[in-house]
């Protein structure tokens, strides 16, 4: 899962899949990785974007992994943004997808929608993770990225969204909207 998110970073899901495919079927453990050179795993992960520099990072991550964690991945958000490379999305992600415990991840979406509905008031997605922390009960923390990602993707969308059609449109303060259909 970690891995796999660190793939997806750039990258659209249809890319990434393929991708960690690859990737897997010649290395499924760190210390498998650690044994595949990084131009090879450049290749076998490519077209991810930055493809080149996640093959050193994935190794990297493989390397701590080993060394600090007994090559397994911790299951906390603060052990995880020890490892080069992990940040707050990645982490919140690997926390609730691999160990299904609580924590929010946001990514572009959940950002934008979260701030557009006026729900929270925030300029970078770390401000609006907290906020959300502070805000959203806890027993919707797993699934809120899901839900807005899919609603981001298809209805609120980044530029003229799809207000006519949005099923809370009575409840959005559209912060931010200039145009719409």
């Amino acid at each position: 899962m970690l891995i796999a998110c660190i793939l997806s970073l750039r990258t659209q899901d249809t890319t990434t899949g393929p991708a960690a495919a690859r990737l897997f079927a010649v290395a499924a453990t760190p210390e498998a990785m650690l044994r595949v050179r990084a131009s090879r795993i450049a290749r076998l992960i490519y077209p991810v974007g930055f493809y080149r520099t996640k093959a050193g990072v994935i190794l990297g991550i493989c390397r701590d992994l080993i060394e600090r964690f007994g090559g397994r991945v911790p299951d906390t958000i603060d052990e995880l943004l020890t490892l080069d490379g992990v940040g707050r999305k990645t982490a919140n992600l690997v926390v609730t997808m691999a160990f299904n415990k609580p924590g929010i991840c946001v990514d572009t979406h959940v950002h934008r929608i979260s701030n557009r509905l006026g729900y929270v008031r925030t300029r970078t997605p770390e401000e609006t993770e907290m906020a959300l922390r502070r805000r959203l009960p806890r027993r919707y923390w797993i699934g809120y990225n899901d839900l807005l990602v899919a609603f981001g993707q298809n209805v609120c969308t980044p530029i003229s969204p799809r207000c006519s059609t949005c099923p809370v449109s009575a409840r959005c303060r559209r912060v931010g909207v200039t145009a719409a259909r």
